[in-house]
């Protein structure tokens, strides 16, 4: 069975991580750690960035730097991992989901405006498969109504919009490491401060509510809890293992392009017949292969395409369940409009196994489940 995912290593991992226990410290904010911040901020010309155990506790942190008080809303799309409103909802704010455009499958920018209203607080568009949203007009429609823009780039490592770096446009960004994405420590993320004014605040979050980080910068003498905050820092050893992929960052998107680059040259004939489309890349995005799908013409189609896949052996995936359709979405969140382009694409989309060591002869085993398929 091909599988769906395949963690790739780059051969340092193992060889950083006994440096970080050679070193004595296992524990977070140590070398590794730092290495890392400072790659990926000048990588992404952010003005600070901090790790985090995961995608989900940067969204959680960039929720507490929103300052959301309960009843204040956020617009974000329905189509995506439940951790995008958790951290949110958390803070006592509402989700208020708006639809996706057909192509991208990204927020649907032409309907933002119409979902703002006065309690609206924060934008959150999430980049789908590594493919930027028309961030020019979200940006300008916050700026418009002094919104904060905060971008989940999950998906997003090494992929750009307009030659900007996905998660380094709105005032704060997230990424993740999690094993399923482009680069890796297992779980992991990171909280990208594109808006300077939030670093002093945000590093006290990151330090469990305490001034710790002032401490060690010779500034108190002593550090005290000073605000809220979390064990929001992932341990060295996640920090060593990271720097091995950050090192090896762009060959890991090439393998990854070259694999998608072959989905798509192949599978071109395949997108002109009626029960399947191909991905769509618009012209100022540049992606970084984190998905392939195929968008089959109903949900009975991708169905049965599933459990044909299953028995060519190849691990073949749908992706969300709407959050506006989940019991705990309908009772605490609102969509001002139906959201039909969210839940017609939920029914209707397959991922295909994608990683950096695919190989050739697997890559004609996921082709050949695909050209032999006939609803």
């Amino acid at each position: 069975m091909i599988p769906f995912n395949r963690p790739h290593l780059t051969g340092k991992e193992l060889t950083y991580i006994a440096e970080a226990h050679a070193a004595g410290q296992l524990s977070g904010n140590g070398t590794f750690t730092q290495r890392c911040q400072d790659r990926l901020a000048q990588q992404l010309g952010s003005a600070r960035v901090l790790l985090t155990h995961s995608c989900t506790a940067a969204l959680e942190m960039a929720a507490l730097l929103a300052d959301l008080r309960p009843g204040d809303e956020v617009i974000m799309p329905s189509f995506t991992f439940v951790s995008t409103a958790n951290a949110f909802v958390l803070r006592g704010a509402v989700p208020v989901f708006v639809d996706i455009r057909p192509d991208t499958l990204n927020l649907d920018e032409a309907k933002v405006a119409r979902a703002i209203t006065p309690r609206t607080r924060a934008i959150v568009p999430v980049h789908y498969a590594g493919v930027g949203c028309e961030m020019d007009t979200i940006l300008s429609l916050a700026q418009e109504n002094s919104l904060l823009v905060i971008e989940d780039a999950a998906h997003g490592m090494w992929a750009t919009y307009k030659q900007r770096e996905l998660g380094s446009l709105g005032q704060l960004g997230a990424l993740s490491f999690h094993e399923t994405k482009n680069i890796i420590c297992g779980e992991g993320g990171a909280l990208l401060l594109n808006d300077p004014s939030y670093i002093e605040r945000a590093e006290i979050i990151w330090q469990k509510g305490t001034d710790r980080n002032r401490f060690f910068q010779g500034l108190v003498d002593k550090y005290s809890w000073v605000d809220i905050g979390s064990s929001f820092l992932p341990s060295e050893l996640s920090a060593a293992f990271l720097w091995a992929q950050l090192e090896k960052g762009e060959e890991i998107t090439a393998k990854r392009k070259a694999g998608w680059l072959k989905y798509q040259e192949q599978l071109s004939t395949v997108g002109k017949k009626p029960w399947f489309s191909l991905p769509v890349i618009p012209k100022e995005c540049a992606h970084n292969a984190h998905l392939f799908y195929l968008l089959a013409r109903d949900q009975g189609c991708r169905d049965s395409f599933l459990q044909h896949a299953r028995s060519q052996e190849v691990s073949a995936l749908f992706h969300y369940v709407p959050l506006h359709l989940a019991s705990f979405g309908k009772a605490h969140a609102r969509c001002p409009e139906p959201l039909r382009v969210t839940e017609r694409i939920a029914g209707c989309l397959i991922r295909l196994p994608l990683f950096a060591d695919l190989q050739p002869e697997e890559i004609k085993q996921v082709l050949h489940a695909v050209e032999s398929f006939v609803p």
